[in-house]
């Protein structure tokens, strides 16, 4: 009873109860279709939007003119689904779409993954994350055009003292544009640069031995691999960032897709075949011709 008479618990229910009163008369005033209410948080919102354009808050008459086109658009929108004009238009389902697709995605947002979701997923999802082979190698360029019929001759005779001590690769062969050392060369860009064909004999030719003629996309070439990397999967500690991306991705995709089941268990849908096309031209009696 001593409770029950204390000034604050009364002034803490007469709070509540203008809160709550307030609360109903709003609802019930946007509720009405004649009827706009701007409401406080509202106007709250439309300021803290020009605040974050303008890189500051509004002026009173500013504030003014945000509430002003609040109610200009609101009336527009109310008068364009009245007359419907939002069906059918397309603009307006995808934003529509876009929208609960985004609300879906807040609602679904997954957890943080543990170590053993990281690792299970790398290990379903190998090609994903592989690490490409890569080599690193010297190049000496012979020019089939230049060459002509002594390119096989020049290519053995060329072979045989880069095989000796003492000969500088950078200094024999044709002249190009080319690098003639590459280092740690992945080999997507290998093959970009030389072709399939060159890339595939880099994977079998032996380390530390000069080798060809290798055909390129430029021409021909005698190669030495100095050092070879295959492929592999890397262990988790070396991609845990893009693994952790990939899985996130895929557990949005797939609470998205639940989601969208989900709803559509409501609705009944009805897809009516195709029509069949009606040979026309064709009459009875006489066919006039132009």
């Amino acid at each position: 009873m001593k409770v029950l008479r204390e000034p604050l618990l009364h002034f803490l229910l007469l709070g509540a109860a203008i809160f709550g009163a307030h609360r109903l008369r709003s609802n019930a005033l946007a509720a009405q279709p004649g009827n706009i209410l701007v409401t406080e948080g509202r106007i709250e919102a439309l300021v803290a939007a020009f605040t974050r354009t303008w890189q500051r808050p509004p002026t009173a008459s500013e504030r003014e003119g945000l509430i002003r086109d609040y109610i200009r658009e609101e009336v527009y929108v109310r008068e364009a689904i009245a007359l419907g004009l939002d069906q059918d238009d397309m603009v307006i389902r995808r934003r529509l779409r876009q929208k609960l697709e985004f609300v879906s995605e807040d609602l679904t947002a997954p957890a943080e993954p543990t170590d053993g979701q990281l690792r299970a997923y790398l290990t379903g999802h190998p090609d994903a994350f592989r690490v490409e082979p890569r080599y690193t190698f010297r190049q000496v360029f012979l020019n089939p055009h230049r060459q002509g019929d002594r390119l096989s001759h020049d290519a053995a005779r060329l072979l045989a003292r880069l095989r000796q001590a003492g000969t500088d690769p950078d200094t024999v062969g044709d002249a190009s544009l080319l690098d003639h050392s590459f280092e740690a060369l992945p080999a997507s860009l290998v093959a970009e640069q030389f072709g399939d064909q060159f890339t595939a004999e880099l994977g079998v030719l032996p380390i530390g031995q000069w080798r060809g003629p290798v055909p390129s996309t430029y021409g021909t070439h005698l190669v030495q691999v100095d050092d070879r990397t295959d492929a592999r999967v890397p262990a988790l500690q070396e991609v845990r960032d893009a693994v952790r991306r990939d899985w996130a991705n895929a557990q949005r995709a797939e609470a998205s897709e639940k989601y969208y089941q989900a709803l559509l268990r409501r609705y009944t849908v009805t897809v009516e075949p195709p029509q069949p096309v009606m040979a026309t031209g064709s009459t009875s009696g006489r066919q006039t011709l132009p």
